[in-house]
C-alpha cells in the first residue's frame, strides 16, 4: 500500500494553493468545504476563485508565489500551468517538511487527494494511487447513487445521541449492539420514525451472542457475500493456527485473536453476548457444529 488513507482534522490547518485557474478551482471547491485556512496565490485569478474571496472564505494574493509564502504552511497544492515552477517549489516544500501536492504529477506529490463522496459526517474516499483517476471517478459515481442524501441528517442525529447512549449503556459491547439494532431497523432513512426507532432499539438488545464456524482451508473468494457483514461484527476470533491473510483482512480489526479454548469458555462468551468466529480443521468444526446447533457454519455459497 503506497498511499495510506488518513482523515486529517482541518481546524486551524494552513493551506496554500498556488494557481487560480480551472484546475486550482476544482481543488478549491473541495478544500472550501473544510475548516482549513486557505491562501490562494496567483497573478491571474478565475472568476470562481474571486467568488470565494468575495465571500471571505479565502485569502487571495494576486501575484507570483515566492519561497517566503511557505512559512507556517501545513499543506501546499501546486496547480499552475508552469510545470517547472511546480516541480521546483515541490522540492522546496519537501525540503522544509511541508506536505505538497503537484496536480497531475504524482512523482512530486507527498500526498494525493482521493475522489470523495460527501454525505456530511460520512465521507468515502476512493483512490487508485494515481494510476487510474478516471476509474476512481466511476466508482465514485456508483457510490453516489448507492448512498442517499438522507445519510447527512441521519448521522447528525446519531452524533446528537451518542452522549445519551453512553450514559444509558456503560459497556462498550452493549453500545455497539444498540447501534447495530438501530441501524438494522432504521437502515439509511431519516424521517419521522427515526426517533422512535432509536427509542425502540433500547428494548431490543440481543442478550446472547453468535457463534460462526469456518473451516480453515475454505478459500476466501468462495465465502458467501452475506458472510461479510457478519465478519465485521465479531468480538473474538478463535483459531488453532495463524489466520490466512485474506481472511484476516475481512475481520473486524479490533476483535481479539486467541487460540481455541475449552467448550465451556466458548459457551460462557456466547451467553454473555460475544460474537465469536472459530476457525479450525474440518473435523473440529464438525464437532463444534454438533455441540453448538445455533452456530452458523460459513461454507462456500451458503451460511
Amino acid at each position: 500500500m503506497q498511499y495510506f488513507p488518513l482523515f486529517v482534522d482541518t481546524q486551524g490547518l494552513q493551506v496554500l494553493l498556488v494557481g487560480a485557474g480551472e484546475v486550482a478551482t476544482r481543488k478549491l471547491d473541495l478544500l472550501s468545504r473544510t475548516d482549513a485556512n486557505i491562501h490562494v496565490i496567483a497573478p491571474d485569478v478565475a472568476t470562481e476563485i474571486e467568488s470565494y474571496y468575495s465571500q471571505g472564505r479565502i485569502k487571495l494574493s494576486r501575484r507570483e508565489v515566492c519561497s517566503a509564502d511557505f512559512a507556517n504552511i501545513d499543506i501546499i497544492y501546486l496547480a499552475t500551468a508552469n510545470e517547472q515552477l511546480n516541480m521546483d517549489f515541490a522540492e522546496l516544500a519537501t525540503e522544509r517538511g511541508i506536505w505538497v501536492n503537484v496536480v497531475d504529477n504524482p512523482k512530486f506529490c507527498r500526498f494525493i487527494t482521493p475522489s470523495i463522496v460527501d454525505r456530511g459526517r460520512l465521507v468515502v474516499a476512493i483512490s487508485t494511487a494515481g494510476a487510474a483517476p478516471v476509474f476512481a471517478r466511476t466508482i465514485r459515481s456508483r457510490l453516489e447513487t448507492m448512498l442517499p442524501p438522507s445519510l447527512a441528517p441521519l448521522f447528525d442525529f446519531v452524533a446528537s445521541k451518542r452522549e445519551e447512549v453512553q450514559h444509558k449503556l456503560s459497556a462498550g459491547k452493549d453500545r455497539r449492539l444498540f447501534w447495530e439494532q438501530f441501524f438494522t431497523t432504521n437502515q439509511d432513512k431519516f424521517d419521522g420514525l427515526t426517533e422512535q426507532r432509536y427509542l425502540d432499539a433500547f428494548d431490543h438488545l440481543s442478550v446472547k451472542g453468535d457463534i460462526i464456524l469456518l473451516t480453515e482451508d475454505t478459500p476466501t473468494h468462495l465465502l458467501p457475500i452475506a458472510a461479510m457483514p457478519l465478519l465485521q461484527t465479531l468480538d473474538v476470533v478463535y483459531s488453532d493456527n495463524p489466520l490466512d491473510g485474506e481472511i484476516n483482512e475481512l475481520l473486524r480489526r479490533d476483535a481479539s485473536r486467541e487460540k481455541v479454548p475449552l467448550l465451556s469458555d466458548i459457551t460462557h462468551q456466547y451467553e454473555h453476548g460475544s460474537r465469536i468466529l472459530i476457525v479450525s480443521s474440518l473435523a473440529k468444526v464438525s464437532q463444534l457444529s454438533a455441540h453448538f446447533p445455533m452456530a452458523k457454519h460459513l461454507r462456500p455459497g451458503a451460511i
